[in-house]
């Protein structure tokens, strides 16, 4: 895919996000929104998976550790055919296979379940970690929160992680810099993020989280650190895409209304004709 399909990709993962949770009359989709892009760039460019064989051995892994932020996920995972784009709209319906958080043993591409803050990445560590003693070359990424890494668990993987010079191993922060108490920096200040990550060992990349220039060139510098994780910083914008949601803390945990929903429909219909132009 080149940046313009790109752009329409993440486009469209933001529309299955925001059609999903207004479905369900509930979810996440601020932080499902500012890390569009990421889950765009990492399943339709960075991951070698196969929605065919969706457990096939030399697959990468991939862990949402915020695992609240699962809209974004199977919009992603249904754009790349790992289930259809129709089922989105199912997300938290009684007897959906779309629960409001990734369930490994239902959803067809996920890795692992998650939604206790702080754990997934403990997962991936593992992960990577089994990859290295049996001699694989699969990747694992995890995906977390700027808030969630206010967690001890966070930070206890990664000392061992760094310890193991898990280079096959990536970190992504969606650093959008809003919890579901406000300000990041305020409820409990995780700064300077790269710096901790430094301290454990991690070669870090800060980016802009929206940028796929940024994106593509923080994996590809992952990809060739060796005897050390990877930790990419990613700055993105909360609610990304929707206007009236956009750097808004109280659009983390909350669907839109009837009305919302149609302002948010146009503007990610505009954003879609000014990429055709």
């Amino acid at each position: 895919m080149d940046r313009l399909e790109l752009k329409k990709m993440a486009l469209n993962v933001r529309k299955g996000i925001v059609d999903s949770i207004y479905s369900a009359k509930a979810g996440h989709p601020g932080g499902s929104l500012s890390a569009a892009d990421l889950f765009t760039y990492l399943y339709f460019k960075e991951l070698n998976v196969d929605p065919k064989h969706p457990k096939m051995e030399s697959r990468d892994r991939f862990v949402l550790s915020k695992g609240h932020t699962a809209p974004g996920l199977y919009a992603a995972l249904a754009y790349r055919g790992f289930f259809p784009v129709e089922d989105l709209v199912t997300l938290r319906h009684v007897g959906s296979y779309l629960q409001g958080h990734p369930d490994m043993k239902c959803v067809p591409g996920v890795d692992m379940s998650t939604g206790s803050l702080g754990q997934g990445l403990s997962a991936a560590v593992g992960m990577a970690l089994a990859g290295k003693m049996d001699g694989k070359e699969y990747r694992v990424y995890a995906l977390c929160g700027d808030g969630e890494i206010q967690e001890g668990q966070i930070w206890e993987a990664s000392m061992f992680a760094g310890h193991r010079k898990l280079d096959n191993l990536v970190v992504i922060v969606d650093h959008n810099k809003l919890q579901i108490d406000g300000k990041v920096e305020e409820v409990c200040s995780p700064y300077p993020i790269a710096q901790k990550f430094q301290a454990f060992n991690f070669h870090t990349i800060t980016i802009d989280g929206h940028n796929f220039d940024e994106i593509e060139a923080a994996f590809k510098e992952a990809r060739e650190t060796k005897g050390m994780p990877t930790a990419i910083i990613a700055n993105t914008l909360k609610g990304k895409g929707v206007s009236f949601m956009e750097d808004i803390a109280e659009w983390h945990g909350k669907a839109p209304k009837k009305e919302e929903y149609e302002v948010a429909v146009e503007d990610l219909r505009k954003e879609g004709e000014a990429l055709c132009r």
